[in-house]
């Protein structure tokens, strides 16, 4: 056996996360991971009885002060992931916007756990930055059939 074949070269170390999909910077997995992100936080979880499905954003809300800091947090990384992408600065302020209306809404006892499922400031975002993604990067569209 050649021993040359068998070990891995010793000055370059083997680096398995960026062959993953949606772990990568460029414009396609940053869609995928934003996407995914944003089903979590608004749309996992179909209710009986309701005609819309709500995410961890309206169940992470019923624990006052932690959930709702926890959502915003989740919800800010999304204008952060824009940011990396080149949104423009008005974008960026109204996607923040979004997020901290959502919060202090949110964060209000009763009233804010029955705004969390009616306004999806994640989805909103989402539309955002989908908008600009296939303006900038057309490529990073995904083709569904």
């Amino acid at each position: 056996m050649n021993a040359s074949a068998s070990a891995a070269p010793a000055s370059r170390p083997r680096r398995y996360l960026p062959d993953m999909p949606g772990l990568g910077r460029d414009p396609a997995s940053v869609r995928a991971r934003i996407e995914a992100l944003e089903f979590v936080l608004e749309r996992a979880v179909q209710v009986p009885g309701l005609k819309r499905a709500i995410g961890l954003d309206a169940i992470a809300g019923l624990v006052p002060v932690v959930g709702d800091l926890v959502t915003a947090a989740l919800g800010f990384w999304l204008v952060w992931e824009a940011r990396n992408l080149g949104l423009p600065r008005w974008r960026l302020w109204q996607m923040s916007a979004n997020v901290a209306f959502d919060t202090a809404v949110g964060a209000v006892p009763v009233v804010g756990d029955a705004f969390d499922v009616l306004f999806r400031s994640n989805s909103r975002n989402l539309k955002i930055i989908r908008k600009h993604l296939d303006r900038h990067h057309p490529a990073s569209g995904v083709i569904e059939g």
